[in-house]
């Protein structure tokens, strides 16, 4: 008997669902427009939640990406 057998047939304490499929929570999605909103600008505020990301460049290419940067002596300029 191999492990998913084991785990569906048996079970496990340490499974949720036992081999099982598990519904994804739709603050856990794309459909989430907190999460959406929340993680790249902050609004809502929501307080004890971390600052959104500084690293965030709005869809836009850095001017230093390493398509740019890359050593002529291995790839080049990709």
């Amino acid at each position: 008997m191999g492990l998913k057998d084991k785990l569906t047939q048996q079970g496990s304490p340490l499974s949720k669902a036992n081999g099982g499929n598990v519904s994804i929570p739709v603050g856990a999605t794309d459909q989430s427009r907190l999460h959406f909103d929340y993680s790249l600008n902050g609004n809502p505020n929501v307080p004890n939640k971390p600052t959104p990301s500084s690293l965030d460049l709005n869809g836009q290419k850095p001017a230093n990406s390493y398509d740019q940067t890359a050593p002529t002596e291995g790839i080049g300029n990709i």
